[in-house]
């Protein structure tokens, strides 16, 4: 089988809840909704490409607890291709619980990695990625990051890199240059770069390595740079209600390597990103709102 796009990463399953408020202290307060819903950034962003329509598969070890089992399921409602994931017996799954205040859909985060072990360069299946056109990582599962990138840049397979907000690593270095697409997070090139200047920091990443970088700010929308001189801003969709924003970046992300794996121009790609991302907050959870690909071009006529 042949993939659009294959992801590397931790895959979670979140408990969510509105709430009146974020908890700054010590506090009781009584929940509004609550749903359970698989999460994690590199398996949204798979699960997004899979809604729009993209062949996916996911690379991960998990645990075979329940949270495993609903991690698997998910996955293969969604078209997501689980033949790479490793299940270790007895062992226990990444969750989350996730705390929306109901007013914007600001969140609080509290993450249990479970104790499945790291997925290892032996685990990783050579095969689907060699049979995919672009390999999604995040920095999770280090050293089986590091030899799926290699495997990819010898099959020539397209390497994609998600700089989560809050999460650079100095280690994070080694791997971009053998990065083609760096999508982060404003906080993630600051902390990279050592500046607060957009221009700046893509600079510095575009100089690491990666030939197209991508650094989002949330409702301020995205940039985007090329080594061939392209530089733009990408405005931020906006919807009714906002409900929830988790998920939104990891839908961004999804929705930019559709694009580039269906081969539309990087302006088209940024476009059909925020769309996506914007959409994704319409509803509880990080996945509840994935658009289809009609919604996403209905959006675009509008």
């Amino acid at each position: 089988m042949r993939f659009d796009v294959v992801g590397l990463g931790v895959s979670t399953v979140d408990l969510i809840f509105t709430v009146d408020q974020l908890p700054g202290s010590e506090m009781v307060q009584r929940a509004g909704e609550c749903v359970i819903a698989g999460g994690g950034p590199v398996a949204t962003a798979m699960v997004t490409l899979a809604r729009l329509g993209a062949a996916t598969a996911m690379l991960d070890s998990i645990g075979s607890d329940f949270f495993g089992s609903f991690i698997r399921s998910e996955f293969a409602a969604e078209g997501v291709d689980t033949g790479g994931l490793v299940v270790a017996p007895g062992r226990t799954s990444s969750k989350a619980s996730i705390l929306v205040r109901k007013e914007d859909g600001a969140r609080a985060i509290t993450f249990s990695p479970g104790d499945a072990p790291e997925l290892t360069p032996g685990g990783v299946r050579a095969d689907i990625i060699r049979a995919s056109k672009i390999l999604h990582l995040n920095g999770r599962h280090w050293d089986a990051c590091l030899h799926a990138a290699r495997l990819a840049k010898e099959a020539g397979v397209l390497v994609s890199f998600d700089g989560g907000a809050h999460r650079y690593d100095p280690q994070h270095r080694s791997i971009l240059p053998q990065v083609d697409i760096c999508i982060a997070a404003h906080n993630y090139a600051a902390a990279f770069a050592g500046t607060e200047d957009v221009a700046q920091a893509a600079k510095a990443l575009l100089e690491a390595g990666p030939r197209i970088v991508v650094v989002t700010q949330g409702a301020a929308g995205s940039r985007v740079f090329s080594h061939e001189g392209e530089a733009f801003h990408q405005q931020a969709y906006r919807v009714d209600r906002v409900v929830d924003t988790t998920g939104a970046g990891d839908a961004y992300h999804g929705a930019f390597l559709y694009g580039l794996a269906r081969g539309f121009a990087l302006e088209e790609s940024a476009r059909f990103a925020s769309a996506v991302a914007a959409l994704n907050t319409r509803a509880l959870g990080g996945r509840a709102a994935l658009p289809t690909l009609v919604e996403v071009e209905t959006m675009l006529q509008q």
